[in-house]
């Protein structure tokens, strides 16, 4: 039986996926054993995969449809035990304490070295969790100053999209579109949003993301 660590690529990008792919193919141990462009296709690989033997899924934290994050969370909820890296271009203080209190056992950005994706998803494999200097600094602040947090920052990855769009002056129908959601669950995230942040209507919101430098003017 192989002795590899097997590894899902999870990225709508095929170039990205190629890049990947050749970056683990030098490594010595790891094996990419199945790619998905989207969670649906992450999901379906999983439950597949698993039977197989599937160690580590690197997943990209933007993909279209149902996002990274509520992906890992998916897989989290049914395979606890399954190590995810997680990767964005987006800045590290953005989404890397959000990926890691959602389950995950790594964040990279995708212009990490290398040598530090081998890294991760060789410490994920084993068990453990791979923090950069950067984020494990952003972690220990968020644990230090939980109770400052802005109330956004509560915010699901999902409601937190919704309120940048509603802030920036969308409209339900156009975020439900943009986001390929019925307009009844936007509404839904609407309420929960206005709940949290404890603002009364639209425009009381923009002024909020605004205040929080959320949204720019």
């Amino acid at each position: 039986m192989s002795t590899s660590i097997r590894v899902l690529l999870v990225d709508d990008h095929v170039i990205v996926r190629q890049g990947l792919r050749q970056v683990l193919g030098d490594a010595e141990g790891i094996e990419v054993v199945d790619e998905a462009a989207d969670g649906a296709e992450a999901l379906r690989a999983i439950r597949t995969r698993m039977d197989e033997g599937l160690d580590v899924v690197l997943l990209d934290i933007a993909l279209p449809g149902r996002d990274g994050l509520d992906v890992l969370k998916q897989i989290k909820a049914e395979y606890p035990r399954l190590g995810v890296v997680m990767l964005s271009t987006y800045p590290d203080r953005q989404f890397a304490v959000r990926c890691l209190r959602a389950g995950a056992q790594a964040y990279l950005n995708k212009s990490a070295d290398p040598d530090d994706m081998v890294a991760a998803i060789r410490k994920v494999a084993a068990g453990g969790a791979y923090l950069t200097p950067t984020v494990a600094e952003l972690l220990a602040t968020s644990i230090s100053e939980v109770a400052e947090r802005p109330p956004h920052e509560a915010l699901s990855q999902r409601e937190h999209q919704v309120f940048r769009l509603l802030a920036e002056g969308r409209s339900v129908s156009q975020i439900a579109q943009a986001l390929n959601l019925s307009p009844n669950t936007v509404s839904t995230y609407r309420a929960r949003i206005l709940e949290k942040t404890g603002v009364r209507n639209d425009v009381e919101l923009a002024l909020y993301a605004v205040k929080q430098q959320v949204l720019m003017v």
